[in-house]
């Protein structure tokens, strides 16, 4: 019954909740959008949005919406220089509140994504998948999901991939309520955002379980 009721809010009801969220919050963050998009303008330049094609439902690609909070700086070859270099102090912030995540608001509206889900990767780590982790496209992916509320950039890829199938395997509403408060939570405290010492989490590289 509980599975059958976890089916039914995945059909009919998540979708309407996500955008009807989505909407309420771009035009309650209103002001918050402008102010930073000012600030990025100031502090980074243009482009004050960062775009970037991620795989969704079904590995579906569409592009997705950030603050940008690095520079632009290149080596005397050209090369972008590494990000713990392009990312500015501002950018760190924007990073740490999740601020920089706000336009995502706009990816929900249009469908690519949804409030909660597993969060979007990178294309190129499409090959990289095994079964087991595949099926994290299920779903469409997520301003947040149950791995960034336990432990986001502090806990193995392996790890992420097991909550975001966890999280494809027991969809409902109780859950999803669970994780925005969870994510609210975890923002306030600014918890869980970097791996070690590191700007972002390390890159995946393929998994050697075949689970």
């Amino acid at each position: 019954m509980e599975r059958s009721k976890g089916g039914l809010y995945r059909r009919f009801l998540k979708r309407p909740m996500d955008f009807t969220l989505a909407l309420i919050a771009i035009i309650v963050l209103s002001p918050v959008l402008w102010i930073v998009a000012f600030l990025v303008k100031t502090k980074l330049g243009s482009p004050v949005l960062f775009k970037q094609e991620r795989p969704g439902l079904n590995e579906k690609i569409f592009t997705m919406y950030k603050f940008r909070t690095m520079t632009d700086e290149k080596d005397e070859n050209g090369e972008l220089l590494p990000n713990n270099v392009r990312l500015t102090r501002f950018g760190k912030i924007l990073r740490s509140t999740s601020l920089d995540e706000l336009p995502e608001l706009f990816n929900i509206l249009k469908g690519d994504m949804s409030i909660v889900g597993p969060r979007p990767l990178l294309i190129e780590y499409l090959p990289l998948y095994n079964e087991h982790q595949k099926r994290r496209h299920e779903v469409r992916p997520g301003l947040s999901g149950l791995a960034q509320v336990n432990g986001r950039n502090t806990i193995t890829w392996e790890e992420k991939f097991d909550y975001d199938v966890q999280y494809v395997e027991s969809i409902s509403l109780k859950l999803d309520c669970k994780i925005i408060i969870q994510t609210f939570l975890k923002v306030f405290k600014r918890e869980g955002v970097n791996s070690s010492e590191t700007v972002t989490m390390e890159k995946f590289k393929g998994s050697f379980d075949s689970k």
